[in-house]
């Protein structure tokens, strides 16, 4: 019986004990709390910091931007000046041209069924007439004139127009310089329609204009004519002519490999 107050103050000093211990783990738990919600509060100033600084960074970009329409629309407008001057050029210098190629077809019209007339070297065109030149074509194109219209129409792929002007240019200049060239683009114009009327022209340029550099491209042409006939026999002896007689040319190096194709 003499233990039981000793017991007790035991038990008190140990209940005293625990309570203490639960104190300091809630000063502690209280702390932590605290600390975290101090860093909480300095990453969202810090956020808060960073997209401040962006919205200032988006702001100078717009007003940068909007500067830059400013400046663009005055340019703008100012191009658009310029290209309304330009079209209104191109309007007047269009409407020559055309007004020219009407004048071409207009001279030229009255020969468009009329064969491939063969071409007399000596400045006659064939079956007597004026001689060549600007002599007997007065008021109309001249010779450079008239070629490049031609060419511009075979560019376009206007065929009919261009071979009208070609067989044109080459009744009234069969002398000039770019005489062998309109009748090799004359011989172009049939490469899709008729391959006979193609490769009476390319013989013609080779036979009239054999010195011309339209000569190995003529005779080049009248081998892959032969090739698309599967006479391969014709196509061997025109690409052999391409190389003996223009062994410096262009074509002669094409010549070559197509023989070693066909096998010689």
């Amino acid at each position: 019986m003499r233990l039981r107050p000793t017991l007790l103050l035991a038990l008190g000093l140990a209940a005293g004990c625990a309570l203490k211990g639960d104190v300091r783990k809630v000063e502690l738990q209280v702390e932590a709390l605290r600390a975290e919600r101090a860093r909480a509060e300095a990453e969202r100033a810090a956020q808060v910091d960073s997209l401040r600084a962006l919205l200032v960074a988006v702001q100078q970009a717009l007003a940068a931007q909007q500067a830059y329409l400013v400046q663009m629309r005055g340019d703008v407008r100012t191009d658009l000046v310029a290209v309304q001057q330009q079209l209104v050029q191109v309007q007047e210098l269009t409407g020559q041209s055309q007004q020219r190629l009407s004048e071409l077809r207009a001279r030229i019209e009255e020969r468009a069924q009329q064969p491939v007339p063969p071409v007399d070297t000596t400045g006659r065109p064939a079956g007597g007439g004026p001689p060549g030149g600007p002599s007997g074509n007065p008021g109309g194109p001249g010779p450079d004139q008239m070629y490049d219209l031609s060419l511009q129409q075979f560019r376009r792929g206007s065929l009919g127009t261009a071979r009208l002007g070609f067989r044109e240019f080459l009744r009234l200049y069969p002398t000039h310089e770019r005489a062998p060239d309109a009748l090799f683009y004359l011989g172009e114009t049939w490469g899709g329609e008729s391959a006979d009327s193609a490769a009476a022209v390319y013989q013609q340029v080779v036979k009239t204009y054999p010195n011309s550099s339209r000569a190995p491209a003529a005779l080049y042409k009248l081998g892959l004519l032969a090739e698309q006939r599967s006479d391969k026999a014709a196509a061997r002896t025109y690409y052999a002519r391409v190389i003996a007689g223009y062994p410096r040319s262009d074509e002669a190096n094409l010549a070559r490999d197509k023989l070693q194709r066909l096998g010689r």
